[in-house]
C-alpha cells in the first residue's frame, strides 16, 4: 500500500520544466519514482507553412542555452531540402561555431549547474548550493569557469554577431567570413581555456575516486549508446553517419542520418509529454540507448586530438574497455568532450580554408525532403523537414537530444530514489540526489517538448488520507 507521494516540481538547475513524483510504501521505502516532462508547446506544428530558409532563425528560439545546435541542424536540413551542399570553408566555419557551443554549454553545466552538488556536497544548504556558494568556496576556480563559458560564447559571437540566437548559417553555407583578426582573438584565449578544462577533468576524476562508493551505486544500469561517428569510429560532434552499439559494446548499426526512421522509433507513456526513442529491431525497452557525452564517449574508439584521446584511454579503463554505465560518469565524459572541442578549435583555425571567401553555394537542386543532424551538447539532434516546390514546410519532425535520454533519466530517477530516499521524514539532500539523477544528463526540456515553465520549487509529501505531511520549498 502506498502511503505517501512526494512531488518535486520543478526540478532545479536544469533548462526547462519537469517534476518528479516519488511514491512511498508503508515502511518508508520507495515504491516507484517517476520523471514527468509536463509542458507542451507544439513547436513542430506551427513551423508548418514556414519557408525552409526561415528555420535557421525560428528553431533556435526553442532554447536560449543551445540555440546554435538548432541553428546549425536547421541549416544542415536546409542544405539537403534545397540541394545546395556548402563549400568546405563554410562547413569548417559552422563546425567552429559548434565547438563554441560545446565549450560554453559543457563548461557551464559542469561548473555551475552540476558542480555545486559535487564540490559543495549533495547535502549542503540549498541556499548556498549554487554558483554563489562556489564563489564563496573557491573564487579563483569560479572565475576560471565563467571565463571558460565566456570563451565559448565569444567564438559564437565572433561568427554570428551575438552569442544567443546567432545569424550565420544558411542553406548552402554561411553568410559571413571569419577575418584574420577574429581568428587571432580566439587563438589568444585558447591556452588558458585548455588549462581550465584540464583542471575540470582533474576535479571530476578526483571526486569520482574519493566518492567511488557513490559512483558505483548511483544509477548504474546497461543501455545501448548512440551518436554520430567518423568513418573509423572516432568521436564526431558535427557531421557523419549515425552509429549504435549494444549494451556490451557490440556494434549494432551504422547508417545515414537521412534514413534514421528506418532504425529509430518512439514509445509513448501516459505520464509524460516526452517520448521514449528506441532501436526498432530490439523493441522497447530492450532497444533503449543513451546519448550525449556518456553515449558519445562510450561509442568512440578514439579521438582525433591528442589530449582528449589520452583522457579517452583512461575513461575506457574504468570498466576494462566495456561501456561505462555509471550515470555520474556523464560529468567526466562531458569534460573530455570540452577538451576535444578546445583542441578542435585550434585545428580548425589552423586550416587555410577557415579564412576563405568561398562560403556559399548558390546553386540549388531541391529535393523536397532533408534531414539535418548534429551532436548538440546534450546528444543527437535531428531536424527532419518536408517541403513543397516553393520551399514551404509541409511536415517537421524534431527528435531532440534530451528525448533520446528520456528512458535513461526515468530509470536513473527511480533507481536513485530507491537507493537514497527514506521516510517518514524525507530530508532535502535525499531529494537533491534524485534531482541530480536528472541533472547529470544535462537535459534541455524546453528543447525536448518545446516548452516553457517557472522555476521555483516546492516539494509536497501527501499521506494516504490526502493530508499534507511535509513541505520543502526552494
Amino acid at each position: 500500500m502506498v502511503t505517501q507521494k512526494i512531488t518535486i516540481e520543478p526540478v532545479t538547475r536544469i533548462e526547462g520544466h519537469a517534476k518528479v513524483t516519488v511514491h512511498m510504501k508503508d515502511d518508508g521505502s520507495v515504491e516507484h519514482a517517476y520523471f514527468h516532462v509536463n509542458e507542451f508547446r507544439g513547436f513542430e506544428k506551427f513551423c508548418e507553412g514556414r519557408l525552409v530558409t526561415e528555420m535557421q532563425q525560428i528553431t533556435p528560439r526553442i532554447c536560449g542555452i543551445c540555440p546554435v545546435s538548432h541553428h546549425l541542424a536547421a541549416a544542415k536540413a536546409g542544405d539537403v531540402v534545397l540541394g545546395c551542399p556548402p563549400p568546405r570553408p563554410a562547413s569548417l566555419l559552422r563546425e567552429l561555431m559548434h565547438m563554441g557551443q560545446i565549450i560554453q554549454s559543457h563548461g557551464m553545466h559542469f561548473f555551475e549547474l552540476a558542480g555545486p552538488d559535487l564540490l559543495l556536497g549533495f547535502d549542503a544548504d540549498p541556499a548556498t548550493r549554487n554558483v554563489v556558494g562556489l564563489i564563496q568556496a573557491d573564487p579563483d576556480l569560479t572565475v576560471k569557469a565563467v571565463r571558460l563559458r565566456k570563451f565559448g560564447q565569444s567564438i559564437i559571437s565572433e561568427l554570428g554577431e551575438r552569442s544567443i540566437h546567432p545569424t550565420f548559417a544558411i542553406p548552402g553555407g554561411v553568410n559571413r567570413t571569419l577575418p584574420a583578426e577574429g581568428r587571432d582573438r580566439i587563438l589568444a584565449q585558447l591556452d588558458e581555456q585548455i588549462a581550465t578544462t584540464q583542471l575540470g577533468i582533474k576535479i571530476v576524476k578526483d571526486w569520482m575516486e574519493a566518492n567511488a562508493e557513490t559512483v558505483q551505486k548511483f544509477a548504474v544500469f546497461p543501455t545501448g549508446y548512440f551518436g554520430l561517428t567518423t568513418p573509423d569510429h572516432g568521436l564526431e560532434l558535427y557531421d557523419g553517419d549515425m552509429r549504435l552499439i549494444g549494451r556490451n559494446g557490440e556494434p549494432l548499426e551504422t547508417f545515414s542520418a537521412q534514413n534514421y526512421l528506418d532504425y529509430i522509433a518512439e514509445h509513448v507513456e501516459s505520464w509524460s509529454y516526452l517520448k521514449f526513442p528506441y532501436y526498432k529491431k530490439l523493441g522497447f525497452p530492450e532497444g533503449v540507448y543513451r546519448v550525449g557525452p556518456l553515449g558519445r564517449i562510450n561509442l568512440a574508439e578514439h579521438i582525433s586530438t591528442p589530449l582528449a584521446n589520452e583522457e579517452l584511454k583512461l575513461f575506457k579503463a574504468i570498466n576494462n574497455g566495456m561501456p561505462v554505465e555509471n550515470t555520474l560518469a556523464y560529468h567526466y565524459a562531458r569534460m573530455i568532450e570540452t577538451l576535444f572541442a578546445c583542441e578542435r578549435v585550434r585545428v580548425l583555425l589552423a586550416d587555410p580554408d577557415i579564412l576563405s571567401n568561398d562560403i556559399l553555394n548558390t546553386h540549388q537542386e531541391p529535393t523536397g525532403h532533408g534531414v539535418g543532424v548534429i551532436e548538440a551538447p546534450r546528444g543527437t539532434l535531428t531536424h527532419d523537414y518536408h517541403a513543397d516546390e516553393l520551399g514551404r514546410l509541409t511536415k517537421v519532425n524534431l527528435i531532440v537530444s534530451t528525448g533520446h535520454n528520456n528512458y535513461a533519466m526515468s530509470k536513473a530517477v527511480d533507481m536513485v530514489a530507491k537507493e537514497y530516499v527514506r521516510g517518514p521524514e524525507v530530508k532535502e539532500g535525499m531529494l537533491n540526489r534524485v534531482e541530480h539523477a536528472i541533472r547529470a544528463h544535462d537535459p534541455c526540456l524546453s528543447c525536448s517538448t518545446h516548452a516553457f515553465g517557472q522555476m521555483p520549487i516546492e516539494i509536497s509529501i501527501i499521506d494516504a488520507d490526502g493530508n499534507l505531511a511535509q513541505t520543502i520549498k526552494r
